[in-house]
């Protein structure tokens, strides 16, 4: 049986990360047990064109925040661990100091208490002292502080691209393998050339996938990672 993994969307700007974050797993077959903070919500319609009935269909099992009683909230529930993309100020606040108000921070403490993978995605700056020492501390206690900081060397040509490579470094956390990043120079430009010939033919008929499919996936280039992906047999 596949363990389950702890997904949390909170209100930070950013929510594109946890969504991407959800197409992956599934993509992986990993199931994901989402919570979604109150906020998420409305960074979902500002942020990007994915609704929130789209964004619970990529989980296996969706949580209010309110229900501190779910599942997750227990210790005894086996989990893969959690990953909280984005992750707010407010959020790493109440993790850093136990103070468990809903049910991201209680299953984030669970995974703590627990001694399971804990990664914060945590999304602000600039960061004044109180920010860093929260950070801190919830290292201290066994998190691990994933800020979504974008590395340049992969030859990134489009958002999702950036996107992907902090997703990847997220699941590297977890130690659950993907084709998101590539280290090898040469399996580098081999994916880059082929993303760059799918994009190509997909040009024509933007317009047309747009009113189809009106979600950011296809505006940003997600269509062409995925198609890339089946060209590849994956």
């Amino acid at each position: 049986m596949t363990l389950p993994l702890v997904v949390a969307i909170t209100g930070a700007t950013g929510v594109i990360y946890g969504v991407e974050l959800l197409r992956v797993l599934k993509d992986l077959g990993q199931p994901a047990h989402l919570i979604l903070g109150e906020a998420a919500g409305m960074n979902f319609a500002i942020e990007t064109q994915t609704t929130l009935e789209e964004v619970r269909s990529l989980a296996a099992v969706v949580y209010s925040n309110k229900d501190v009683g779910a599942a997750v909230a227990s210790g005894s529930f086996l989990t893969r661990g959690m990953i909280v993309a984005p992750c707010t100020i407010k959020t790493l606040s109440a993790i850093a100091n136990s103070f468990t108000y809903n049910l991201v921070v209680r299953a984030a403490d669970v995974q703590l208490k627990e001694g399971r993978k804990l990664v914060l995605m945590v999304r602000e700056t600039p960061l004044h002292k109180g920010h860093l020492e929260l950070m801190l501390r919830a290292t201290d206690y066994g998190a691990q502080i994933l800020p979504p900081s974008p590395a340049f060397y992969h030859g990134h040509q489009t958002l999702d691209e950036v996107i992907d490579q902090t997703v990847g470094r997220a699941l590297d956390c977890l130690g659950l393998q993907h084709e998101l990043v590539h280290t090898d120079p040469m399996r580098r430009r081999e994916v880059k050339a082929l993303r760059g010939r799918v994009r190509a033919e997909l040009a024509p008929h933007r317009e047309e996938l747009l009113r189809h499919a009106p979600t950011r996936a296809v505006a940003t280039g997600g269509t062409a990672r995925a198609l890339a992906r089946l060209a590849r047999g994956q």
